[in-house]
């Protein structure tokens, strides 16, 4: 065997086809795309058209909703917290916040903090400092004789919309 024998199985690599390179070919002139119309030209073809009937995708309902203002919790069981301490991937001793949780690979995501959700059992003396927590989370930890810190998120986005409808009345009528 040499290296000039060497190749690769047959059928493992194709060759394009190059169209539009002349009759001689069997793909020239109208490259396979057989004559004008939308779909000889570049570009088109369009997903979903169905001849210009309704298409299928706007004639279902639209349904649910999309808040804009919604926020994007990561949200943290305490079961998992307590997991993740027993087997030393999480310190208990220090604040546990969303990079100690992030770098112990329990939050996920959440672009706004974390959530601390009372799930599962908690024995470790834990501090936290998260962006939210529910209330049986807050006394499960508290029960434990750790402590959560809320982070303060300033006031809703409806809120604030409505102080500043109500500067603006105010600017108005003084």
């Amino acid at each position: 065997m040499k290296l000039t024998d060497i190749r690769d199985n047959d059928g493992a690599r194709k060759t394009r086809i190059r169209v539009g390179r002349g009759i001689g070919s069997g793909k020239g002139k109208t490259s396979g795309r057989g004559q004008k119309g939308a779909k000889a030209r570049s570009g088109v073809s369009i997903n979903g058209f169905e001849g210009g009937q309704m298409p299928l995708h706007m004639r279902l309902p639209k349904r649910g909703f999309n808040n804009p203002f919604g926020k994007d919790y990561a949200e943290v069981n305490l079961g998992m917290v307590q997991k993740f301490i027993d087997a030393g991937k999480l310190d208990a001793k220090g604040t546990v916040d969303h990079a100690a949780l992030k770098a112990a690979g329990l939050a996920r995501g959440g672009k706004d903090g974390v959530r601390l959700l009372g799930k599962g059992e908690l024995t470790a003396k834990v501090k936290f400092l998260v962006a939210g927590a529910s209330k049986g989370a807050v006394a499960a930890v508290e029960k434990a004789g750790g402590s959560v810190e809320v982070i303060d998120q300033g006031a809703p986005e409806h809120e604030k919309k409505a102080a500043r409808r109500e500067a603006n009345k105010a600017k108005k009528a003084g």
